[in-house]
């Protein structure tokens, strides 16, 4: 296929994943209610203000910074659209807390 065709097999993934533009909710559970975004820079960023808010370890805000960071809403974007969500643990003490990022409506992960 030469570079120029973008109707191959495959591109109905890149495209929903570069442009990730409908609502996601994120929540971090037992810590905040699920919050809903119409878009995923905003979600990402919100839940980024959450998790800095957290007792997490040095260690945890890096990874969470990484995951979650401006630069990755693409990657994310991709994520959501290939498996359905974006899951996560934050140690909280010795307590695992799931991190959730997933799209709105039918179909999505509960």
């Amino acid at each position: 296929m030469p570079l120029g065709d973008r109707s191959g097999p495959g591109t109905e993934l890149i495209l929903a994943a570069s442009s990730y533009p409908f609502p996601v909710i994120v929540e971090v559970r037992g810590v905040t209610a699920p919050a809903h975004f119409s878009k995923l820079p905003d979600a990402m960023a919100a839940l980024l203000k959450s998790l800095d808010m957290l007792p997490l370890s040095p260690d945890q805000h890096g990874y969470f910074a990484e995951l979650f960071g401006p630069l990755e809403a693409q990657s994310i974007g991709h994520r959501l659209a290939t498996h359905g969500e974006v899951r996560a643990l934050a140690f909280l003490d010795l307590t695992p807390t799931v991190v959730r990022l997933y799209p709105v409506g039918p179909g999505a992960p509960q």
